[in-house]
């Protein structure tokens, strides 16, 4: 159920982010960088604001990203537990119903899919919290604009057709931050795949040779004596034979 979650799911996130890194993310910085000079060739001091709510901002979305991808990659991990349901029932729907166990396979699934989606819900709760902040930092930047840039064109140092310029990149510099948050957001959960299938790629085998293993036998016979086994993960749990077994290959 893990693998398959990580070939459909978390392939599919990590396609995704990097459609949008492709796209939005090399556009927004361009946007943003261009409406933060032109801001500072009309007014340098007047554009410090922007500077104050671009640091408020960045601090924010690292700390939404840090907690939601700890929900993301757990998330993720209840998805194996519905996938693994999904198909034991697939695969051993007859013997459900011949000892009439759909009502307890019903239940399973059901606190699985309630697992997924109580955290489902608590990544969303963080995700959508990004929106309203970023607007509340901008909205408070024209305000602030508007207060100190009226200040400033009584004095004469700034001229009325320049403050409308500034609310007008005040609307870029927003654009560009929201198409920033998607990346992030994008990038957390294709960040929690990525690790699960890199999980995948590094797994190393368990059975390995010894030193120095036989590798042909002359008469092709083989004896097993005294021979046990274990799970893996848990070598107190040894399984020893009752009998010495004695296969024999021609």
């Amino acid at each position: 159920a893990g693998l398959v979650t990580r070939l459909t799911t978390d392939v599919t996130n990590v396609q995704n982010a990097f459609q949008m890194m492709m796209r939005m993310l090399m556009r927004a910085p361009v946007m943003l960088v261009t409406a933060m000079t032109m801001t500072f060739i009309i007014n340098a001091r007047l554009s410090c604001v922007y500077l104050v709510a671009l640091v408020f901002l960045g601090i924010v979305i690292a700390f939404l990203m840090g907690r939601v991808g700890k929900y993301f990659r757990e998330m993720f991990d209840k998805y194996d537990a519905l996938n693994a349901d999904i198909q034991e029932n697939l695969t051993g729907i007859r013997v459900v119903k011949a000892y009439v166990r759909e009502e307890h396979e019903k239940q399973k699934f059901g606190k699985a899919s309630e697992a997924v989606y109580r955290c489902a819900i608590r990544a969303q709760k963080l995700m959508v919290s990004m929106m309203p902040t970023m607007q509340f930092t901008v909205y408070a930047c024209i305000i602030a604009i508007s207060w100190l840039g009226a200040q400033i064109i009584v004095v004469g140092d700034m001229k009325t057709g320049q403050l409308m310029s500034l609310f007008t990149y005040t609307m870029n510099i927003l654009i560009s931050l929201m198409m920033i948050a998607m990346v992030a957001v994008m990038l957390s959960m294709a960040k929690s795949s990525g690790e699960r299938i890199c999980e995948v790629l590094n797994e190393t085998s368990s059975l390995t040779d010894k030193k120095d293993p036989v590798m042909s036998v002359e008469n092709g016979e083989i004896t097993f004596e005294d021979v046990c086994f274990s799970y893996q993960g848990d070598p107190d749990n040894l399984h020893l034979p009752t009998r010495p077994f004695l296969p024999r290959y021609a």
